[in-house]
């Protein structure tokens, strides 16, 4: 009835009634994912690109909680995947049986709602009469049926699911369904035994309140330094009209991240490249009299940083569900998406205030560009140096997904085309599951996928590759800088044994064997040379997916970054 077509199953005995159901039907495509870390971002992967609900299936116990770092990845992103997880029956929950946890509302706040399914009274019944019950289990049970309340368990199971996958698909957000099975568990009948009353399926209307909009208007047309900055959106989100509308307005700065999917000549990306080098003087002539945002969460912690401590006159947010006061300064929300609010706002702008604001920041963002092609000439083989180049060599209509921490604030700082889609968990920004959701979106879309990691992320989530759906197309390229480099620019001691171990990792291993094991064509390269040798053909078509890893130098990363920003000054 909701048209969930894709499920991630993970083998458990506990929950066979699910995947026999499933797997047996030909209407779902079923997937067979064993780590249930990964099964659960393989199917973040797959939701975030249909833009519609996806399920995973697990057995009950410790199963159920490796679901977790996905779960709070699409709550926070919001992206609708639904748990279905199997349970014990409830008289059998804190008794010291096997593989048993408490799961009723195991995710907590991290989902938008917990259906606790009831086991079907007659089952009850049976193994009150097959196992020794404490009385008050009997007497519930007795209870129950002098009530009648058997025949309406069915009822409530339905309206709980009804209510779980609806909330999932409206308010795009995950969902948690935990539903209680007695044994036999692999047993089938001919035909199906329960029938399902038909819901009215709820579908979403945007509210428009042409009041609220046009109250703005005044504010925004007297405004002379107005700031949009635009954190995660799916790409096509905002007609062409209204991007070109936005910069014709000289008052009008757009910062767009990576992950915006948003490009126009007059917007600006590589936003660290332009605050960074900022003096006090410059932050006050950037300092925006109203900050207008859409999307989801931004990465750059430099313009979180300047926008809290120069905080505009105004904040207002545009997004369907919820608004984070990221910069403390928030004043309003408009419940809507980003096109349909330019669509009724923008006609209503009469005139531009004169202002100088565009045309000054447009001039230093052609500085930096130079400045950032110089600066490449300047240096060493390096981190910087390699995502210079691969991101050059991504092909055309095709998407980029990014492993978080060093992988994406580097990926920042390069211009990338406009054919090319951009995506990452920044959600909660975890380096956990980035190859395992890279995967599950390539498995059901048509543009090939390339996937860009740091090395600790990579083998983080090597589970990611004992999957069967990887298509032949899709690339991974590894930066191999011997541990986590990011930690290398922050502040602190380094250079020694208890940094090495305790935040860097150094370690010294290598993805060849884990290529040979799961089928990969292994490539590498440890100079640009070999570096743009390898990307010549690493996009050719193969007979298997393809891992280029990348060993760059760990000790001089930090230096060559650092120095970067001060050189683009």
């Amino acid at each position: 009835m909701h048209n969930i077509k894709h499920i991630v199953i993970s083998p458990g005995s506990r929950n066979a009634p699910l995947t026999i159901g499933f797997s047996h039907d030909d209407f779902f495509n079923c997937y067979s994912i064993v780590d249930e870390r990964c099964a659960a971002f393989f199917a973040l992967g797959i939701a975030q690109q249909i833009k519609a609900p996806v399920a995973v299936v697990c057995t009950s116990g410790s199963a159920l909680l490796n679901y977790f770092p996905a779960i709070s990845e699409a709550f926070y992103s919001q992206i609708p995947v639904v748990v279905l997880s199997a349970d014990r029956p409830k008289h059998l929950i804190d008794i010291g049986d096997g593989q048993t946890i408490k799961q009723k509302n195991v995710f907590g706040s991290h989902v938008l709602y917990s259906a606790n399914l009831k086991l079907d009274l007659r089952d009850e019944q049976k193994l009150s009469q097959e196992e020794e019950l404490p009385i008050f289990k009997s007497l519930e049970q007795k209870f129950e049926r002098l009530l009648g309340i058997q025949k309406d368990i069915q009822s409530y199971n339905e309206s709980e699911i009804h209510d779980a996958l609806t909330l999932s698909n409206l308010n795009s957000g995950p969902i948690h369904i935990n539903i209680p099975f007695d044994e036999p568990l692999y047993e089938r009948v001919d035909d199906l035994t329960i029938h399902p009353k038909p819901f009215e399926i709820q579908n979403r209307v945007e509210k428009i309140d042409n009041f609220e909009i046009k109250s703005c208007i005044d504010v925004w047309q007297s405004a002379k330094r107005k700031m949009i900055l635009v954190g995660v959106l799916q790409p096509n989100s905002i007609e062409e009209k209204w991007l070109q509308e936005l910069a014709d307005d000289d008052s009008v700065l757009v910062f767009t991240e990576t992950t915006s999917n948003l490009h126009h000549a007059d917007f600006l990306p590589g936003i660290d490249k332009i605050i960074a080098p900022l003096t006090e003087a410059d932050y006050s002539n950037l300092q925006p009299e109203i900050l207008l945002t859409f999307g989801g969460l931004i990465v750059s912690k430099k313009i979180k940083v300047f926008l809290r401590k120069h905080k505009p006159d105004h904040h207002w947010h545009v997004g369907l569900h919820r608004a984070n006061d990221t910069f403390f300064c928030l004043s309003k929300h408009f419940k809507l998406s980003p096109n349909t609010f330019l669509s009724k706002f923008l006609p209503e702008v009469t005139h531009h205030a004169k202002s100088t604001y565009k045309s000054t920041w447009l001039g230093v963002r052609q500085k930096r560009r130079k400045l950032h092609e110089a600066y490449l000439k300047t240096i060493p083989f390096s981190d910087f140096t390699a995502f210079s180049a691969l991101i050059k060599s991504i092909p055309k209509q095709s998407q980029l997904q990014v492993g978080n921490s060093s992988a994406i604030r580097y990926t920042q700082l390069f211009q990338l085309r406009k054919d090319i889609s951009v995506f990452c968990n920044r959600g909660t920004s975890g380096i956990d599951g980035s190859t395992s959701t890279a995967i599950g979106a390539a498995s059901v879309i048509k543009e090939r996928v390339t996937f860009v990691t740091g090395d600790l992320s990579f083998f983080y989530d090597s589970n990611a590759l004992w999957n069967n759906y990887i298509p032949k197309n899709f690339r991974i390229i590894v930066i191999n800088n011997e541990g986590g480099g990011i930690f290398r620019i922050l502040p602190g001691h380094k250079n020694t044994d208890n940094f090495d171990t305790y935040f860097e990792t150094k370690h010294h291993l290598t993805a060849v064997q884990l290529c040979d094991m799961y089928n990969f064509e292994y490539h590498k390269a440890e100079n640009i040379t070999n570096l743009d040798t390898c990307l010549d053909t690493f996009f050719d078509t193969s007979k298997q997916p393809k891992l280029l890893e990348v060993f760059t130098p760990a000790r001089q990363n930090d230096e060559i970054l650092l120095n970067y920003f001060d050189f683009v000054k």
